[in-house]
This record gives structure tokens, sequence and C-alpha cells, in this order.
């Protein structure tokens, strides 16, 4: 599942509109709309404080190959 997918998912899960969502999280309701929509420039910065918002963050691992 992409993050816009998850962020959607996430923000439904905590009975939030779109535009209550931008409010508390402090973000606009465009930057709401595009990464759920699945645009791929949304800044990481912004992802973050959403994710922290709904208590995750994203974290870069090395991907160990056997």
């Amino acid at each position: 599942m992409d993050i816009g997918k998850q962020v959607k998912s996430l923000r439904k899960e905590a009975h939030l509109t779109q535009k209550e969502f931008a409010v508390r999280v402090g973000l606009g309701l465009k930057t709401i709309r595009d990464l759920e929509q699945g645009k791929k420039t949304t800044r990481m910065d912004n992802v973050n404080q959403m994710l922290a918002f709904l208590g995750y963050h994203l974290e870069a691992v090395k991907n160990e190959q056997l």
C-alpha cells in the first residue's frame, strides 16, 4: 500500500474529514488531498507531520538481502 492510501485509511479510522485533518495537523487541505490522491512530490516533512499526528513515523531502514 502506498503512503497516501495508508494516510487516508488512518485518517478515516480517526473519523476525520480531509478538512478536519488538515486543520488539526496544521497543513493545507490541498496538501492532504494531493498525498491521498497519489501525488509523488509531497514534501516528506509534511508526510511526517501527518503521520506524527496519527501516531506513526517513517523510517529509513537498510534492506538486508539474504
